[in-house]
């Protein structure tokens, strides 16, 4: 995950020309690489490889998922969205529909992060 030096969320300056900050959110060195440090010190000029958006009470199900889709049309392989008041998730990906689960245990980032395991029982069962 990267996260901002200075604050809790990380912005991104989307290709579509729209700001983002996911809750959580990875890009791959290669692609960090590519940036200047000037470019590294504002809202990054790209769009994250992953992204994790965790739905608060005041957020609709449907704005985050019209969210979730702006993130893989502009070049995300990989976004999570996790309702913990449904214990649900919505897995999305380029070119595959979205994968709706029920009370999943853990989420695995295989085959895009590959090793990647997140456990849900703390955002599922806050007293677990």
């Amino acid at each position: 995950m990267r996260w901002s030096h200075d604050d809790s969320s990380t912005g991104y300056d989307l290709p579509d020309g729209s700001n983002r900050s996911p809750d959580a959110s990875w890009v791959t060195k290669s692609r960090l690489a590519l940036l200047s440090d000037e470019e590294r010190d504002d809202f990054l000029p790209l769009c994250p490889d992953f992204v994790i958006e965790l739905r608060p009470k005041s957020d609709s199900v449907r704005m985050l998922r019209n969210k979730m889709t702006e993130y893989i049309s502009n070049g995300a392989r990989l976004g999570w969205l996790i309702d913990p008041f449904n214990r649900s998730v919505h897995i999305y990906r380029p070119h595959t529909p979205v994968q709706f689960l029920e009370e999943p245990a853990m989420l695995s980032g295989d085959p895009e992060l590959p090793g990647f395991v997140l456990n849900l029982q703390p955002i599922f069962n806050p007293e677990f």
